[in-house]
């Protein structure tokens, strides 16, 4: 239990800090968008994405954490247009026919419909790209030995977390917000009128 809630307190350290390079880059707004459905189709994924990472994290680290990033935006993108309809999101075909490696580029253009060249691909490339940066620096700064069983359980939370970015990124730009709401209550129940 000890070492679940160490795993669950790097996830949610790495959270708060990827939401302030994302809110610093104005494309949040201080606060994680959660959809809690959206979470269960990355745990569905995570094995397959997991396997592409391991071996492709020495190589490309900061691209493969930031791929599942990419992944939450198409997530976001189905859940806002017909989660029904879009569920369940199978990994290989989001990453598309030219696999792993040029899964972003798949899911910038045929998934969420963006030119590579156009601002929206660029401003989204660039936040996930911090994000994917502030990511290493954390895994880094945790000292884990690499090859370890809890390396790769840094690796998954830290997946996880960008996946989470992600998916808030292209809900935020779908104009998906948080917003405090007011409501009047009578001080007393009887002045309550039917």
């Amino acid at each position: 239990m000890e070492e679940k809630e160490y795993f669950d307190k790097y996830e949610e350290r790495l959270i708060e800090q990827l939401v302030a390079v994302c809110t610093e880059r104005n494309v949040l707004a201080g606060k994680e968008i959660e959809v809690e459905e959206a979470l269960t189709e990355w745990n569905a994924m995570a094995p397959e994405y997991m396997a592409d990472a391991v071996s492709q994290i020495n190589s490309y680290p900061a691209y493969t954490l930031a791929l599942a990033g990419y992944i939450g935006m198409a997530v976001a993108r189905g859940w806002d247009e017909d989660w029904e309809r879009n569920c369940p999101f199978i990994y290989r075909a989001l990453c598309g026919p030219q696999g792993f490696d040029y899964g972003d580029e798949h899911i910038l253009q045929s998934v969420l419909g963006y030119s590579l060249e156009s601002n929206e691909a660029l401003l989204r490339e660039a936040a996930l790209r911090a994000c994917a940066h502030t990511a290493m620096s954390q895994i880094r700064h945790e000292e884990v030995e690499g090859q370890t069983s809890k390396a790769l359980y840094i690796l998954a939370r830290s997946a996880r977390a960008m996946f989470r970015a992600g998916l808030s990124i292209e809900l935020y730009a779908r104009g998906y917000r948080y917003q405090r709401m007011i409501v009047d209550l009578p001080q007393n129940p009887a002045e309550q009128t039917n």
